[in-house]
């Protein structure tokens, strides 16, 4: 079972009312895929380690309510899309204490050689692919 990213707000991530700068949820959203995709066993540090690396392509942030300091949140990463090529994730915001969503979104994501050509892990990676798929919930 996957679980949720949990972390604190830190007071530097904040403006001057103590509200969660925007930029941060992006930020967030990296330090969730990381963990989730280390949960999956398919982590960045494997992969790049075996010349394969997965930029973002695209993301998206739906601001619903207003984070602050110090509060603890948890953010669910959800597998949307997968193909062995692309992937597409889903995040999900929440106050740990409240249970408030403060934000959702999304990142897309491809995978390429050394040579930043696509790379299909489903052909070249099947160990990968078939935890991505197999742990992903797809």
């Amino acid at each position: 079972m996957i679980r949720p990213y949990e972390r604190r707000v830190q007071y530097y991530e904040t403006d001057k009312m103590g509200i969660v700068h925007h930029s941060n949820y992006i930020r967030w959203f990296e330090e969730a895929r990381t963990d989730y995709l280390e949960q999956l066993g398919a982590g960045y540090e494997e992969m790049e380690s075996q010349g394969v690396i997965s930029p973002v392509l695209e993301v998206s942030c739906c601001y619903k309510t207003m984070a602050r300091f110090p509060e603890q949140f948890q953010i669910t990463v959800k597998m949307l899309q997968f193909n062995g090529i692309r992937m597409k994730l889903g995040y999900e915001v929440k106050d740990v204490k409240s249970g408030e969503i403060r934000c959702t979104g999304e990142s897309a994501h491809c995978f390429l050689d050394e040579n930043h050509r696509p790379v299909s892990l489903k052909k070249s990676y099947p160990g990968w692919y078939e935890r991505l798929t197999k742990n992903g919930a797809l």
